[in-house]
Parts: structure tokens; C-alpha cells; sequence
């Protein structure tokens, strides 16, 4: 009998966080928000935080760029919007669930490659590769060694993403490559760095927005459900708080003790775009 396969909860997190993200802030981006001067940190502002998100990359596309690969590209909302502005894009989209709507969004305009980054196979070439919060998923040598393949020549890799600052402390916020590490392994490519803009400060208010969702929505939610649990169904709240402590105690640190916010990401993270050219050397 065939082994059943394992739910990945990255995956399942990033479904729910398109469910939530179309309910509540009317947004099919699944990437952080661009908070330009002058421009209020509130729900309201979060669709066109993400707007302005997404017009920041379209800026720092190379003009001779004609083909794109779209590394893990979410809902297919970015992807979509790259094909409006007259692109040939190619998607890779490790996610069953998310993959539905990627095809909804793009049609039969691009090939949608249904697997991991590290597992494809094709001979086709771009001329960008771009990872919009994709990067962190990645292994740095399958990412670099994955994008050489598929470039064409003196093309380019376009990554906007975070990654982990050198911090002692224990960051409640996941995820992210050693920046350092990074800096480090990309001289080990033939690839040249044209654009490195550290945009911490303008993504950053993008977690006060989530501090507050989990504050002000899911914090009560959950405290209602043990409440019910605890008062009517005692023996099975008893069995899920000790089964299950650990992971509990994990993510009400994580998640309910207001410690997800824009203040810290800035101190555990730090968010770039990179722009880096296949060279020669």
C-alpha cells in the first residue's frame, strides 16, 4: 500500500494566509507590503502597500529583460501582472492548492511548473530569474546553481526576500537566509551584484499590520475555543494541552504575545533587493 503523503504546513500556511488575505484586506499578494513615506501603517493601506511592493520590483527589471521564471509565485497575482506588462513569465509553483489559483489568474499564458526550485528540468532559458520571497525557501547552492542553468547568457536574478541578521537573541519571526552566509557563497558564482537595497525599513510596518490582526482576531479566537473546551468538554482540553504543550507554549510566544511586529523584524531581519548579472569569471 502507498505511503500517504504528509501535509507540508509551510504549504497549508501559505493557502491560509491567501484565505485571509482576500477576506480582510482584499489582496491576492502573498509577499509584504512597500510602506512609502506618507503612507498610514493600517488595514486599509495594506493593498496598496502591496501595490507599491510589487511597482518596486517592476523597477529594478533590466530593460533588455524579456523572459522571466517566477520562482514560487504565490497565488500567480505577481506573475499575472508581469504578463500585463508584456513579459513572457514561466511560474514555479511548488503548491498544489496555490498552483489552482496561479491558473485562474494566468490561463494558458505561461507554464506553470508544478514542483520544488531544486527538482526542475527544462531546457528552457530566461533572461531573469526572479524570487519574490521565495529565496528563503531555497537552499543558496540549489538556488544559485538552479538559476545559472536556466539563465541566459549575461542574464539576470532578481531576489527580494529577508534574511537573518547576526543576532544572539532568538528571533520569534522564522525564516530567511544568513545574510552573511549569503554574502559569503555568492562569491563562490560567477555572478555580479548590481543592486543590493536594503528596504528593512519600508517592509517592516507590514508586521505591526499582522501584530494587530493576531491581537485584535485570533488571539480571542483562540482563548474562546479553550474556553468552550475547558468548560464542556474538560478531559479532551486536558489531553490537547498536555499532548500537545510544546507546540502550544511555541506559538502563543510566537504569535500571541504581541512579539511579531515591525520593531522586531527589524532587529532579526534584514529585507533586500538584489540584482545580481551572470558574469564571466
Amino acid at each position: 500500500m502507498k505511503k500517504k503523503k504528509k501535509v507540508d504546513f509551510k504549504e497549508i500556511g501559505l493557502d491560509i494566509g491567501l484565505i485571509l488575505a482576500k477576506q480582510f484586506f482584499n489582496t491576492e499578494y502573498l509577499h509584504y507590503g512597500y510602506w512609502s513615506e506618507g503612507l498610514s501603517v493600517e488595514t486599509s493601506n495594506v493593498s496598496r502597500a502591496q501595490e507599491n511592493y510589487a511597482n518596486f520590483i517592476l523597477s529594478h527589471i533590466p530593460e533588455s529583460t524579456k523572459t522571466i521564471l517566477d520562482v514560487g509565485c504565490g497565488a500567480g497575482k505577481f506573475a499575472a501582472k508581469l504578463l500585463d506588462f508584456g513579459f513572457t513569465v514561466d511560474c514555479v509553483s511548488p503548491s498544489p492548492n496555490l498552483t489552482r489559483h496561479v491558473r485562474k489568474l494566468v490561463g494558458d499564458r505561461s507554464e506553470i511548473f508544478e514542483c520544488g526550485y531544486e527538482a526542475l528540468k527544462t531546457d528552457k532559458k530566461y533572461d531573469l530569474i526572479l524570487f519574490s520571497e521565495s529565496f528563503q525557501y531555497i537552499p543558496l547552492s540549489d538556488a544559485f546553481s538552479q538559476s545559472l542553468r536556466f539563465l541566459n547568457k549575461g542574464g539576470h536574478i532578481l531576489i527580494c526576500d529577508f534574511f537573518r541578521r547576526d543576532v544572539k537573541e532568538t528571533s520569534p519571526i522564522g525564516g530567511g537566509h544568513d545574510l552573511k552566509k549569503f554574502y559569503q557563497i555568492i562569491k563562490e558564482y560567477p555572478l555580479k551584484t548590481i543592486q543590493d537595497i536594503d528596504i528593512t525599513t519600508e517592509t517592516a510596518p507590514s508586521l505591526d499590520i499582522v501584530d494587530d490582526f493576531l491581537h485584535n482576531a485570533i488571539h480571542p479566537i483562540y482563548d474562546l475555543i479553550f474556553y468552550v473546551l475547558d468548560n464542556n468538554y474538560p478531559l479532551i482540553s486536558k489531553f490537547i494541552k498536555r499532548k500537545y504543550r510544546k507546540k502550544l507554549e511555541k506559538a502563543e510566544y510566537k504569535y500571541l504575545q504581541r512579539k511579531t511586529n515591525g520593531d522586531s523584524f527589524a532587529k532579526f531581519k534584514s529585507y533586500h533587493l538584489l540584482l545580481l548579472e551572470q558574469s564571466d569569471k
